[in-house]
């Protein structure tokens, strides 16, 4: 059974935490498509096609990994990628409660579609993108948190 799963997120930037999240996940799916999702909303610091050449960066030598952008809703994302699963993580109780909603409702409108959550490595549970973006703008060296090139970006864009 060739087994596919969605990671979705704005990957605003793509942290080390995802990619730890993504290859410890590559250990029990044939497939894992990193889904970066167009959500002018949260209005991010990076281009969706920035964000998608980011993460197409961070995992350029991972066979298992695709990245894509979507828009609309994640469930029709899934159907049209042939996936199974959704990818998510957890890194506080304070994510969960959301994280419940969004898997329930996602259970409601595609009920054939599983929601597996995993937990970031200990040296990961504190980084998120917006502490991340943070450091970087205020002059902070991020390299221990994200992958050289998402560094790179990060200095270009915040100077």
């Amino acid at each position: 059974m060739n087994i596919t799963a969605v990671y979705p997120g704005t990957f605003d930037p793509i942290t080390n935490g995802h990619a730890d999240l993504v290859a410890r996940a590559s250990r029990f799916f044939d497939r894992i498509i990193v889904a970066v999702a167009d959500n002018p909303k949260k209005r991010p610091m990076f281009s969706l096609a920035e964000r998608i050449a980011l993460a197409e960066a961070v995992f350029a030598d991972e066979p298992k990994v695709e990245v894509a952008g979507f828009s609309g809703l994640l469930v029709d994302f899934v159907h049209q990628v042939g996936g199974q699963a959704i990818l998510r993580g957890l890194r506080a109780v304070s994510d969960f409660e959301y994280e419940f909603q969004l898997a329930t409702m996602n259970r409601r409108l595609a009920p054939e579609i599983e929601t597996l959550y995993l937990t970031p490595a200990e040296q990961n549970t504190f980084i998120s993108s917006s502490l991340v973006r943070e450091i970087a703008c205020l002059g902070g060296d991020v390299s221990a948190f994200v992958h050289p090139v998402v560094a790179e970006a990060l200095r270009q864009k915040c100077h």
